[in-house]
């Protein structure tokens, strides 16, 4: 029997993990400290049964069990609570938590918990073990000959007819992701909701395409249609996801020989398609970024910079940042700068060289030209203007 213990707060996984060990010594006890190394260990071991937190950071115990669901459906679950959490509680015995533990958690309760438990799955094992592998081996077999033939590789001499059988047309949907670091979480998150709409609205399964995308396949049933079903994952991926993410799709194919052509096809339209990324609030890093330039102006002002500090990956944040301003970053930056130098320009105590360096440039004829490119006249010009102006008044 293995177990898997999620909380993030120490103390309590390790004090759950001493208490099952010394009474069952044959029961592997993992441990993760957040859902996403829960994920991880879901992926790589069978857990029969799941003890999670209710609310930790990044994801509560409630959406890893709803993205689970499907995936994981042998897995028994036990949430952990605290009294000011017990609605949660009562919301995850809804979803089909097999009990919820109270903090602080007695050693007793979570015995008589677990051997219950670990009865029941025996019981359950016994009468499903079989079809289950079948079925499993059934479903990896086919991703994998399905992960190389779209992929343009040589799958030998398998004939991808028979896995497609049950799907004469279908559409292809691809989802990828833009992160630098590893998207272990994000994978699964994607694999697991767009594996659930696919069963929603027709038939179909979903493969990982390479470490950044999944590939999903769908035959869709009589009366429904793949614009309600990206729709619907688009605003799923939105609320879950916490990195920029594009859809890309395929009208309806008849022919599987077609696959990896149209696979290729996704692929280079990704290059010219604007990343998706609301789920850390992209209005509201695009109005800090704004009120950081507007504060620093006169500082190096590098577009890498500015994306650090609102913590998005440059080239997602340049598409970002024209997205919600209409300019470029640099084209931004410039005529920040240049309306600040117009304000300098009307001080005559001021030489060009100081107005120059005071909005960030050190050197006077750069600044010229960009003057000049913006509004027509050098800034010597603007100011003689505004002097004769002065003097007229």
């Amino acid at each position: 029997m293995n177990i898997l213990i999620v909380d993030d707060e120490k103390v309590i996984r390790e004090g759950i993990k001493r208490t099952l060990e010394n009474h069952f010594s044959d029961y592997r006890i993992f441990l993760a400290s957040n859902p996403e190394e829960a994920v991880m260990r879901l992926r790589s071991d069978r857990i029969d049964i799941v003890l999670t937190d209710i609310l930790m950071p990044g994801m509560s115990g409630l959406e890893l069990m709803k993205l689970t669901a499907d995936s994981y459906s042998h897995m028994k679950w036990v949430v952990i609570s605290a009294h000011s959490e017990f609605a949660y509680a009562q919301e995850a015995v809804q979803l089909g938590a097999k009990n919820y533990l109270l903090k602080p958690i007695g050693k007793e309760i979570v015995i008589e918990m677990i051997e219950k438990l670990g009865e029941e799955i025996t019981r359950e094992q016994e009468l499903s073990q079989e079809a289950e592998l079948l079925k499993a081996n059934r479903k990896y077999l086919r991703e994998a000959v399905f992960q190389r033939w779209a992929s343009g590789l040589d799958i030998g001499r398998i004939d991808v007819g028979p896995f497609m059988e049950s799907h004469p047309r279908f559409h292809l949907i691809m989802v990828k992701m833009d992160s630098e670091k590893v998207v272990h979480l994000e994978h699964f998150i994607i694999e697991n909701v767009l594996g659930e709409l696919i069963g929603r609205y027709g038939t179909g399964f979903v493969t990982i395409h390479d470490n950044k995308s999944l590939l999903g396949l769908i035959t869709l049933r009589e009366g429904q249609s793949l614009a309600s079903l990206l729709e619907d994952l688009r605003s799923h991926l939105i609320k879950y996801l916490r990195v920029p993410f594009q859809i890309m799709h395929t009208e309806l194919i008849a022919d599987v020989n077609a696959i990896p052509a149209e696979v290729h096809r996704m692929r280079q339209a990704s290059s010219t398609q604007v990343y998706e990324h609301y789920a850390s609030g992209g209005d509201q890093a695009i109005e800090v970024a704004q009120q950081y330039i507007r504060t620093h102006y006169h500082a190096d002002l590098s577009l890498e910079k500015v994306a650090s500090i609102v913590y998005l990956n440059p080239v997602y944040f340049s598409q970002l940042f024209k997205q919600k301003t209409g300019l470029g970053f640099k084209e931004y930056v410039i005529g920040l700068r240049m309306e600040q130098a117009k304000q300098l320009l009307l001080n005559p105590k001021l030489k060009l060289a100081d107005v120059a360096e005071r909005i960030g440039y050190q050197d006077i004829r750069h600044f010229s030209q960009l003057f000049r490119k913006k509004y027509g006249e050098t800034p010597s010009e603007f100011r003689q203007k505004g002097e004769h102006a002065a003097q007229t008044e």
